[in-house]
């Protein structure tokens, strides 16, 4: 790729004869920041999250009240992270082009800063059994998706607080899987309530979860037995999931998701414009700060497919 672009590189854009020049013909992946994440702006270099545990059910009264303990939760630090982008332009190429498409190439910049901030909002999905995390610091140390999620009020974890999978996605997994999210329990070992309403996935399993969650007959069967799962979920299709893997699905609580799901940008996407005097090129450049993390995982179950 041509850094910087000169008139030698791009010779042809100085000759009148061209029909056209094609360029920013292709559109970028929807922006799934806000459909995600709770998103909030911060001037400070990190932020902290702690939690406090639940209050264990009364016990009954024989004439002297038996105080109950509250243990803490985990701290979350999340540290967002700056980037940075820029094109140089030789100012002969600007001055002598034929076509107005050097000058917009700057423009270029927010679609190039856009599908960047795209990606990184897509990591809780498709790095969610990783522990190497990018901006947070987590005091519980386990992935988004685990078997081994932990608590400190000294409870059993033997059920309740695992939210992974390996089940491939078809209509008998999908029950079993909400089944599992029934199963969730909070910090003291308590079932809570959870309301699992989304499935999120690849292009590679859209027709089959379209077909599970709209079809008003059981899928693959010869029976006229109502479909459980019919219009009970939503759906969300992200086709960048398919660069990772293509047999991974979630299911989530869409409203616990916003809630404990953080986006925090640190300095919003800016740009940037200056020519260098000494070799008359033309710099443009952008720069964002950002960062996300959670602040609890029993908003989603993550189904990692071998």
């Amino acid at each position: 790729m041509a850094n910087p672009m000169s008139d030698m590189q791009f010779v042809r854009l100085l000759d009148d004869r061209l029909t056209k020049v094609y360029h920013d013909q292709f559109s970028d992946l929807p922006l799934i920041i806000d459909k995600f994440y709770n998103r909030t702006k911060s001037s400070k270099a990190w932020e902290e999250y702690f939690s406090i545990g639940d209050i264990p059910d009364p016990e009954a009264f024989n004439g002297l009240i038996q105080y109950q303990g509250v243990s803490p939760g985990y701290h979350t630090k999340i540290t967002p992270e700056e980037y940075a982008g820029g094109i140089m332009i030789e100012r002969r190429l600007i001055d002598t082009a034929r076509y107005d498409v050097i000058e917009s190439r700057p423009k270029g910049l927010a679609k190039a800063a856009n599908r960047k901030m795209n990606k990184i909002a897509h990591e809780p999905f498709i790095y969610h059994t990783s522990t190497a995390f990018t901006f947070m610091t987590p005091e519980e140390g386990v992935a988004l998706c685990s078997n081994s999620h932990t608590t400190k009020s000294g409870t059993s974890t033997t059920t309740g607080f695992d939210n992974l999978s390996t089940l491939p996605f078809n209509a008998v997994n999908l029950e079993a899987v909400r089944i599992q999210s029934l199963g969730l329990k909070s910090d003291i070992s308590e079932r809570i309530d959870t309301n699992f309403d989304t499935i999120v996935h690849g292009s590679n399993n859209a027709e089959a979860v379209w077909e599970v969650i709209n079809s008003q007959g059981k899928v693959d069967e010869m029976t006229n037995n109502a479909n459980f799962q019919h219009r009970k979920w939503k759906q969300i299709e992200l086709p960048l999931l398919d660069d990772y893997d293509t047999n991974d699905w979630f299911i989530v609580d869409s409203g616990a998701m916003k809630d404990n799901l953080l986006w925090i940008d640190g300095v919003p996407l800016e740009f940037m414009a200056t020519t260098d005097f000494d070799t008359m090129m033309r710099k443009y450049a952008d720069y964002f700060v950002v960062g996300w993390g959670w602040i609890d995982w029993r908003f989603i179950i993550g189904c990692s497919v071998s």
